[in-house]
């Protein structure tokens, strides 16, 4: 196992820690520790036992994101980060509601809050960034642990992973990709077709290569980014254009002759289905869906481009002529190293229910439609 391989792993088996609700021992370069908890997870047990870690001048702490803490009202920062004291007097069930930002409106009289004013510890903006990995709501409570009997303790006791593996989460992980199946699948838009997949070293969730024909390596081969939609490529849902551009790409792929579509697991924009689904009910109640997604707590968008640049160079693919509206991923593939010779315009008419969500990608985030 390579040393790249093995940090993989230990991120994922801390992002599993996460999502079980159990607390995660972060270390940073500085050879400062601190326990953190998704927010989103916490339980009165477990919320309790991480604030009773809390020694001396170290207190217990809610970090949000600081998209997150201005829809709370809250002062940004500048550092990324806002920071929240908390303690074994706290109501868990607020800890969980400040996270969650699909339950402000029902909860409107919040506040005013305490902020601490000191830098935030490496630690504490790694453990928002492992929660976002997690795909669970970016923020997490973070104690500091200070005394050496403590770390020794908390060692025992809980999975340990450090703030630089937690950072090169995304690259490291995209970099171990390999291809472990590939099969002919014929298509209703493209009989001529197979798919090939693709799993990280921590044998975290797949991404799938869709290659029409038998395309020119040594061309510009006509490529889409198709970042998964359940909703939308599933289910056929009206909130977005994901089953079209899907359906659409394979279909003028087989009219050209050839292409690569790459199925990208980054639902949501990258946030995952749960926050895509409570972004949604954020869209209900008139917010538009980068409104949303900030509310939550996330970026805008969320997605990387490291794993699509990786498939394609497995795949033998330097050049794409790029099937997309997106100008962020024709700069996102080209600072992966990924030649783009062309952006090809796909784009679908709108309906009803998508008129305000294709609106929006055009007018504030630059899609070219």
């Amino acid at each position: 196992m390579t040393a790249t391989d093995a940090n993989v792993i230990a991120v994922d088996r801390a992002i599993a820690e996460l999502r079980r609700g159990r607390p995660v021992l972060l270390e940073a370069d500085d050879g400062n520790y601190a326990l953190a908890l998704a927010a989103e997870q916490a339980s009165p047990d477990s919320f309790a036992e991480l604030c009773a870690w809390a020694q001396g001048t170290a207190t217990a702490v809610l970090v949000l994101t600081e998209s997150r803490a201005q829809a709370l009202h809250i002062k940004p920062t500048g550092t990324g980060v806002v920071l929240l004291p908390v303690s074994q007097t706290t109501d868990v069930g607020l800890v969980q509601t400040l996270a969650d930002g699909s339950t402000d409106l029902s909860q409107p009289l919040r506040g005013p809050f305490q902020r601490d004013r000191r830098p935030p510890h490496d630690t504490e903006t790694a453990a928002v960034q492992l929660a976002k990995a997690a795909r669970l709501l970016p923020s997490a409570v973070v104690v500091q642990i200070l005394d050496q009997t403590d770390i020794f303790a908390a060692e025992s006791r809980f999975l340990s992973v450090t703030v630089a593996q937690i950072k090169d989460y995304e690259t490291a992980s995209a970099q171990t990709l390999r291809q472990v199946a590939e099969a002919p699948v014929p298509l209703t838009d493209a009989e001529n077709c197979r798919m090939v997949a693709f799993r990280p070293a921590d044998g975290g969730v797949e991404h799938l290569a869709i290659i029409v024909g038998d395309p020119d390596r040594h061309s510009p081969v006509l490529t889409r980014l198709h970042s998964e939609c359940f909703t939308g490529d599933l289910l056929a849902s009206l909130k977005c254009d994901c089953g079209e551009q899907l359906r659409g790409a394979i279909a003028l792929m087989a009219e050209q002759g050839a292409g690569v579509l790459l199925y990208l697991a980054q639902e949501g924009r990258g946030i995952g289905l749960m926050n895509k689904l409570r972004a949604y009910s954020l869209q209900a109640e008139g917010f538009d869906t980068i409104e949303a997604n900030l509310r939550l707590g996330f970026d805008a968008d969320e997605r990387v481009f490291r794993p699509a640049a990786q498939m394609l160079g497995l795949l033998g693919f330097s050049q794409v002529r790029l099937l997309t509206n997106n100008p962020d991923k024709v700069a996102g593939l080209e600072s992966c190293g990924v030649t783009v010779s062309e952006r090809v315009t796909h784009s679908f008419p709108a309906n009803v229910h998508n008129d305000f969500y294709l609106r929006t990608k055009k007018d504030r985030s630059g899609h070219l439609l």
